[in-house]
């Protein structure tokens, strides 16, 4: 049987890799063009972006680059028409130029097709006329892929959220080819972002609903750079904890608005509600030259390739002022690290006791379980150590117990593509080395998802943590002045301005969001605060406020936010 892979090596004009890319992934295109954005949500995009009825915009051009079920590109249509009919249009071809819109699924395709050309009769165009202008409007290609389409003072959509792991390897090379934005784990949106951008008049504005992880995470780093070089991010909408679409998904939404030229102030915003007369206050609001309401924020917060702080919450200029001031607990003397992922657990880690393997290669291991409110309680689980002090796997010949152990796994061990390329001698490796003095380290351990920071455990230097926890060691800090100071508020502040949201509001309390908090050097800290630091910490409290101000030099009441979440 052919696999999609071998086709695409075969693949040698548009239409086949047309082909291709729809059933690699057009089954979920398909599903995501059956997600309709809020017809008021779409009317808010359109206005940020200025696609509005006292332009002429039948004299202008509007791209939709993944159209799906076809909301925005109705909802444009209506505007464009409104502005023809008013500039005393009569000739249906004057019109053919001004939209351009883009679909890879074949049925998708075909149903809009219909749905516009039904549209634009009870519009008042003839059915001549309507199939005219649909066909010149829509277009069936894949729009990463597709044919020059020349320049677009307005792109506008939703674009599609696929997953690198649906898209075949070689196609996906290809993409990453012409797309160079496209680094690390990043979803096809960021592509469809890149050309988008490329495509924008002198004075062009996108327009974008979709997944806001790209502004924070490693993955966005390519698009952020692009943007902070050449665009101007002009407007930001967090949509988070909203409906914007008819049905659920996944993400956490933002709405975007980008401008080709130099960098502005960015204007912020929360949503509080997907109602139509709210959003239209809202987008005037935005748009205005002075800001009327305190939900609208205007931030410096397109910085180059790294992470962009963009929330509409106050917190965020307590942030700037911490990171003006303090280095990261990286410059502060910390290290920053995650336990050990084995990649075959059932193999590796059971019951510390029942592991029958030489003494020295197994160790005590901690995991999220272990850390019940912030305090360590270990479970008794345990974690064989296949690797040497020095580094290097250990020769198994000297380690009869640990090879008998290890070999009914062998053949499950073996398939691990971290085994692969040199099976006989490396089949028995975890993905991570174990590095024992790690365990003796005195530590603090924080689980990967938590609502927030009060789960930081400190550990006397017993446990190796496994991969669902997150570790910090130190040889400048006092450890438990440390948690008490994480504890209270300061972690949280620093991962949830820098964390992408996932379900139920939890925040990913990862190495590169835990690098990025700001804190004193500890000899910089006054003696007796320290001493208090370190009383708070060991009896498992937190921190005042009145004492963090002190410590970060701020203003009375600057935290007090801290003490009422």
């Amino acid at each position: 049987m052919n696999t999609l892979v071998d086709e695409v090596a075969r693949a040698h004009d548009a239409a086949d890799l047309l082909e291709v890319a729809e059933r690699a992934y057009g089954h979920e295109e398909k599903a995501r063009g059956a997600i309709f954005t809020k017809p008021a949500v779409v009317d808010f995009m359109l206005d940020l972006a200025g696609y509005t009825v006292d332009k002429p915009l039948h004299r202008m051009r509007l791209l939709e680059p993944s159209f799906g079920g076809g909301r925005f590109v109705l909802h444009a249509v209506d505007r464009l028409i409104e502005t023809w009919k008013r500039d005393n249009g009569a000739e249906p071809l004057e019109l053919r130029d001004a939209l351009c819109a883009v679909e890879l699924e074949a049925k998708t395709f075909e149903n809009l097709g219909q749905t516009l050309q039904q549209h634009l009769m009870r519009s008042g165009f003839s059915v001549a006329d309507s199939k005219l202008l649909a066909d010149s409007w829509l277009r069936h290609e894949n729009f990463l892929l597709g044919e020059p389409l020349g320049e677009f003072d307005f792109v506008i959509g939703n674009p599609p959220y696929v997953r690198q792991e649906l898209v075949p390897n070689d196609l996906l090379q290809i993409y990453r080819t012409r797309y160079p934005t496209m680094v690390g784990r990043a979803d096809l949106y960021i592509a469809f972002m890149e050309r988008s951008l490329d495509l924008l008049s002198e004075t062009g504005k996108l327009s974008f609903i979709c997944a806001d992880a790209w502004t924070r995470n490693d993955y966005g780093r390519g698009i952020r750079e692009k943007i902070a070089q050449d665009y101007a991010l002009t407007h930001y909408v967090d949509m988070y904890g909203l409906d914007a679409f008819e049905v659920q998904v996944g993400a956490y939404p933002s709405i975007t608005v980008i401008a080709r030229g130099e960098s502005v102030r960015t204007r912020v915003a929360h949503a509080r509600n997907v109602d139509a007369h709210y959003l239209r206050a809202l987008s005037s609001d935005l748009l205005a030259e002075q800001p009327g309401s305190s939900d609208v924020l205007t931030l410096d917060a397109v910085r180059g390739a790294v992470p962009w702080l963009l929330s509409a919450s106050p917190t965020v200029s307590v942030i700037a002022q911490l990171e003006s001031h303090f280095p990261t607990l990286i410059e502060a003397g910390c290290r920053v690290g995650i336990g050990v992922a084995t990649g075959a657990d059932k193999a590796y880690i059971g019951a510390f006791d029942a592991l029958d393997v030489e003494e020295d290669r197994k160790l005590p291991l901690a995991t999220n379980k272990d850390l019940p409110g912030g305090v360590v309680t270990w479970g008794g689980k345990g974690v064989v150590n296949p690797w040497r002090d020095e580094g290097g796997l250990v020769d198994l010949t000297d380690y009869p117990r640990l090879a008998a152990y290890l070999e009914p796994f062998r053949e499950q061990l073996s398939r691990r593509h971290t085994a692969k390329g040199d099976v006989e001698r490396k089949w028995y490796k975890t993905i991570d080395r174990i590095t024992p003095s790690l365990a003796y380290e005195p530590k603090l351990l924080i689980p990967d998802i938590k609502g927030n920071g009060d789960a930081i455990a400190y550990d006397p230097g017993t446990l190796y943590p496994h991969h669902n926890l997150y570790f910090i060691t130190s040889t400048t800090w006092d450890l438990r002045a440390l948690q008490a100071l994480l504890r209270s508020g300061i972690a949280h502040l620093f991962v949830a301005a820098y964390s992408v949201k996932i379900g139920g509001g939890y925040l990913r309390f990862q190495a590169q969001n835990l690098k990025r908090i700001r804190v004193p050097h500890w000899q910089e800290i006054a003696t007796a605060d320290q001493d208090e630091m370190r009383r708070v910490g060991e009896i498992g409290e937190k921190l005042s406020a009145a004492l963090l101000e002190r410590i970060y030099q701020l203003k009375a009441g600057t935290l007090s936010f801290l003490e009422e979440n």
